[in-house]
């Protein structure tokens, strides 16, 4: 078992190590016999585009050139910019390498690890600016200037299967300060001054809920943590525990001692393996170190955490849900009152929260509510994490002030749109959020600014959409997702989004009708009003946000029986313009002999026989064909 000063001892032998690697690029004294680090992302998403065999790569080559003792090869968690993976980062200069391939590896070697040069054509070139940069520091590279990162601190800078370099970066620091200087009551005090909001979707403030659960009597309390992340498009749990999962223990180990529960669950999908892995290893490790179990760090606290795979419901994503599943039963919601905090897991007092929102705790005990309260807006505090995808130049993992311009994100850190493309809205919340038009770009991003303009921060998902996008079409597929994902145990989100996904898939393959947008809101407003838990009640949200913002759209699919966006398939005619040469490419692709015309002269489409599969368009070298 662990002591405080055995605790030390070991964060004052990682010192050198880890000040090598510290986000903020400044080079360092490396550690003793070893001159460089090489930082390779351990991510899902460069892990899926091949980083493994980088790993090894690198540690064969570095053995060929005789460096393997100068220098260090980490696998580390994701670094934020999934777009540019694999990516690599030589310490102590900071140098960013992005898209590496197996073959990259004996250039970076034999040029910059041996000979000290860096390899210019590897570097990461910044979507903004166009420069490389090759002679940037990581922290000064465009996509990570802007941002603050808390919860990501240790993403993509330790080694989150090696306890000590977790330790090395403060790790269980906080822990012990909250064992052993603190109360009970001081502890959730802080997280309450702090003004830190549950960053899975409601926004809750977290110190009331911690406090809730402390005031509940029993002789058993349990601490619990969402991390089943059910969102299209988003990833920001699965990344923070792949790449520090100790964080997350730390956090539920501290909110445990605060409320007096003994025994914690993590309830993570199934579909997680590299998190579901380290989790592992971490909880291992930590009982090892006398940090999870008994008596940790010499006091009488202890604490133990257990993990349950999700299969995969996005309703499990709702905390009733969540604790019905943990218990072996149907992952249906409960009504609510009795809330978790009086009656949660086996009818005992249970808080949770989700992986983001324990990843802010250890900071906050350590550095204090003042300083965290110091970041973000009056509403909300602190920073969030967003998972940015969709029509965006910069996809990836970013992690910014609350407040920070919504403007700030697409074009500074996402790098803007692609193709020269114009942008036309971000989605944010999921199923459960709204669509953000061109005309709030400039708003502040909060938790009570998003609900009022028609959407929601949800756990962090922002999927940004361009002109090509039919708005009509979105909330159709979101729709159909909820509809999937519905337990089906309430009949206003069984039935009614059912009859809301037949209306939006009428309207997108040209039968809709006069009526049917008064039918949608109709629908959606009874939904929300009389839906059992929060998946129903947040369903019609992308629908009733692309019909507050986007009502000509529908308009011109029912009315005109066209898609203003060209996407819709049923609604699309293709047109030869006047810039076909008549080089019969487009005839000899069409599936449905559609196209006629004579060699050198311009063809002609007949609608009634064209399938509008776009196969003509996609093969025109010229640029004749577009669609109506």
């Amino acid at each position: 078992m662990i002591t405080m000063a055995e605790l030390d001892a070991i964060r004052a032998s990682q010192e050198g190590n880890m000040a090598v690697r510290r986000i903020s690029g400044h080079s360092a004294a490396p550690a003793e016999g070893v001159r460089r680090h090489v930082l390779v992302c351990g991510g899902t998403g460069c892990t899926s585009s091949g980083s493994t065999q980088l790993l090894e790569r690198f540690h064969q080559r570095l053995e060929a050139h005789g460096l393997a003792d100068q220098v260090k090869v980490v696998r580390t968690g994701c670094f934020g910019l999934c777009a540019e993976g694999p990516v690599v980062i030589v310490y102590p200069e900071g140098t960013f390498y992005s898209r590496v391939k197996p073959e990259d590896v004996d250039e970076i070697v034999a040029e910059h690890l041996a000979a000290g040069r860096k390899v210019q054509h590897l570097a990461y070139v910044d979507h903004v600016t166009h420069e490389s940069s090759v002679n940037t520091p990581l922290s000064e590279v465009g996509f990570y200037k802007r941002q603050s990162r808390v919860a990501l601190r240790n993403c993509g800078v330790i080694d989150p299967e090696n306890i000590d370099e977790y330790i090395g970066m403060d790790g269980y620091r906080a822990l012990a300060k909250a064992l052993t200087a603190m109360s009970r009551e001081e502890v959730i005090q802080e997280v309450l001054d702090s003004g830190l909001r549950g960053r899975g979707g409601g926004g809750f403030p977290t110190g009331k809920k911690w406090q809730f659960a402390y005031a509940s009597q029993a002789d058993q309390k349990y601490v619990a943590c969402n991390a089943d992340e059910g969102d299209p498009g988003a990833f920001m749990d699965r990344s923070l525990l792949e790449g520090d999962p100790h964080a997350i223990l730390e956090a539920m180990a501290i909110a445990g001692y605060a409320i007096g529960a003994t025994e914690g669950y993590i309830y993570v999908r199934a579909e997680y393996p590299i998190a579901v892995k380290r989790l592992q290893v971490a909880i291992e490790q930590a009982h090892e170190y006398g940090l999870l179990g008994e008596n940790i760090l010499g006091t009488d606290f202890r604490f133990n955490v257990h993990i349950r795979l999700g299969a995969g419901a996005f309703v499990c994503g709702e905390e009733t849900a969540l604790m019905n599943s943990i218990e072996g039963k149907r992952g249906e919601p409960r009504p609510r009152p009795p809330f978790p905090a009086v009656k949660g897991l086996f009818g005992k007092p249970t808080m949770l929260n989700n992986v983001e929102t324990y990843a802010n705790v250890p900071q906050i005990i350590l550095k204090g509510a003042k300083w965290y309260a110091s970041m973000g807006t009056e509403r909300s505090r602190g920073t969030k994490v967003f998972a940015l995808g969709g029509k965006i130049n910069n996809t990836g993992l970013v992690e910014i002030p609350m407040g920070t311009p919504l403007r700030a994100i697409i074009e500074d850190i996402g790098g803007g749109i692609p193709g020269g493309k114009k942008f036309k809205a971000v989605q944010t919340g999921g199923p459960s959020g709204g669509c953000i038009p061109a005309e709030h770009l400039d708003i502040p991003i909060e938790y009570d600014t998003l609900i009022e303009i028609g959407s929601m921060m949800g756990s962090g998902g922002m999927i940004v959409m361009d002109e090509d996008n039919c708005m009509v079409d979105i909330a159709r597929f979101f729709l159909d997702f909820t509809v999937d994902e519905s337990c089906g145990k309430c009949t206003p989100c069984r039935v009614g989004t059912r009859r809301m996904l037949e209306i939006l898939e009428r309207i997108v393959e040209g039968k809709g009708e006069e009526g049917d947008i008064e039918k949608l809101e109709a629908l959606a407003k009874n939904i929300k009003a009389t839906a059992l838990c929060g998946l129903g009640q947040t369903a019609p949200n992308p629908v009733l946000s692309t019909l507050k913002y986007f009502r000509h759209e529908y308009e011109a699919h029912i009315k005109e029986k066209r898609c203003p966006a060209h996407h819709c398939q049923a609604l699309l005619s293709y047109v030869i313009t006047d810039k076909c040469r008549g080089c019969t490419l487009c005839s000899k692709v069409c599936p449905a002999g559609a196209i006629s015309g004579e060699v050198r002269h311009k063809h002609e489409i007949d609608p009634a026989k064209c399938l509008k599969c776009g196969a003509c368009m996609e093969k025109c070298r010229f640029g004749a064909i577009t669609k109506r």
